[in-house]
């Protein structure tokens, strides 16, 4: 297992405001109710089972420690359900995920719809300890559930016009109710350019902390791309599409300012309302420096050389 570790060294300014961290202890204590009510039935050990099967450990992860499961399924961002971090757990308990199927679509040679479990099944799962970090400033440590995304790809044969490949999430208003709101143009769209993809850090991810994936981080499929920044993570993928041309992501159409297409992790960039130098990892009380590429710099810094990324942020 390949670990690298955060550094720090923090003044008692960075230290969490009061406020903010109050706030957080009154979204987390309303949170683990709803928490505890969407994982009833998705997170049980007989449905893990028959849904996970055998989990091996993975070739990648931090032997950091982990961030409580309550926080991780309590506290997310999630615009489907709602804008405010309780709202995924108190509302997506209402999302079908059984039966769930996927499209392939685009620049390759076997598209086609296909059930989840048909395009889990062939895939060894692994768990991967990796850090999510938020744009907003915040981070975790979560043991994500399985597989990499480039098994797949290599499976339905992408031809050479295949440069960046696309994902879509479910678009259902009834079931998702923060898709009611026009806080982006439904349903939300991400991509990678294909070396991203094929890169063994990234991998789609069916579960977490040895159980299936809650609704509210994104079930029952995910992406996790651990050296960028948590909104190109997708959830709830319904579509997968090999493009020759750059896609046009959700948070680039609606604020391309403030959100570039390669979203990697680089604290030198700012975000025009804040800094991105420093971040709070849930449950700790002061900030800690932000790492290139989110700490995954030894692994992925090669795929972006010669490139300004200021300029491709």
């Amino acid at each position: 297992m390949r670990i690298k570790r955060w550094e720090s060294g923090l003044s008692e300014s960075e230290v969490t405001p009061e406020a903010v961290y109050r706030d957080r202890r009154r979204l987390m204590k309303a949170g683990l109710a709803v928490a505890g009510a969407a994982l009833a039935g998705v997170g049980s050990p007989a449905r893990a089972r028959l849904v996970l099967g055998e989990v091996h450990p993975g070739a990648y992860g931090t032997d950091e420690e982990k961030t409580p499961l309550k926080d991780v399924t309590s506290y997310n961002n999630f615009y489907e359900f709602g804008t405010s971090k309780s709202d995924p757990a108190e509302y997506a308990g209402r999302l079908k995920t059984d039966p769930w199927s996927v499209s392939i679509e685009g620049e390759c040679a076997r598209p086609g719809r296909h059930a989840l479990e048909d395009l889990i099944r062939p895939h060894p799962l692994e768990e991967r300890i990796y850090r999510l970090r938020c744009v907003e400033g915040w981070s975790m440590v979560i043991p994500w559930i399985g597989f990499p995304l480039g098994d797949l790809i290599r499976r339905f044969e992408p031809t050479s016009k295949a440069k960046y490949v696309e994902f879509e999430t479910l678009l259902d208003k009834q079931q998702m109710p923060g898709q009611r709101r026009r806080v982006l143009d439904w349903p939300y769209v991400e991509g990678l350019r294909m070396d991203e993809a094929l890169h063994p850090l990234t991998i789609l991810a069916v579960g977490l902390y040895g159980q299936v994936l809650p609704n509210q981080n994104g079930a029952p499929l995910r992406l996790v791309v651990p050296w960028k920044y948590g909104f190109k993570s997708i959830k709830s993928i319904v579509r997968i599409r090999f493009r020759e041309t750059q896609p046009t992501t959700a948070w680039m159409k609606a604020s391309p300012r403030e959100y570039g297409f390669y979203s990697n992790v680089n604290p030198e960039v700012p975000h025009p309302r804040w800094s991105q130098k420093r971040e709070r990892r849930i449950g700790e009380f002061r900030k800690r420096r932000t790492l290139m590429f989110n700490g995954y710099a030894e692994e992925v810094a090669s795929l972006y050389s010669g490139m300004d990324l200021k300029k491709y942020f």
